[in-house]
């Protein structure tokens, strides 16, 4: 592969990384815990952006497990964030046929 190409691949690709990083800011995933009981909404970038909580579990006695729930909904989130961003960068780096372990330098 000659140096000029590969230049331009990288050009291309930084172009492309851009417009996925907007894309997926805009994307919108949803975590859940406690069978649907407490579930968040996150963009993803990581930023949260609602939470619901059933209303049977708002007991001053079950604080604890509220709060435990809401941690284990964010990081369901978080993880199906984080799933779609791998996916999705898979995908853009699948279609420039660069050579396996090539690093960008951006």
């Amino acid at each position: 592969m000659d140096f000029l190409k590969m230049m331009k691949q990288a050009k291309q690709m930084q172009e492309q990384m851009g417009s996925l990083q907007e894309e997926i800011a805009s994307v919108s995933v949803e975590g859940t815990a406690g069978g649907g009981m407490v579930s968040v909404t996150m963009t993803g970038k990581g930023e949260l952006t609602a939470l619901k909580i059933d209303p049977s579990l708002v007991k001053e006695e079950d604080v604890e497990i509220l709060e435990d729930l809401i941690l284990a909904a964010h990081q369901d989130a978080k993880a199906k964030s984080e799933a779609l961003l791998q996916e999705k960068t898979q995908e853009l780096m699948g279609g420039l046929g660069l050579p396996p372990g090539f690093k960008l330098p951006f």
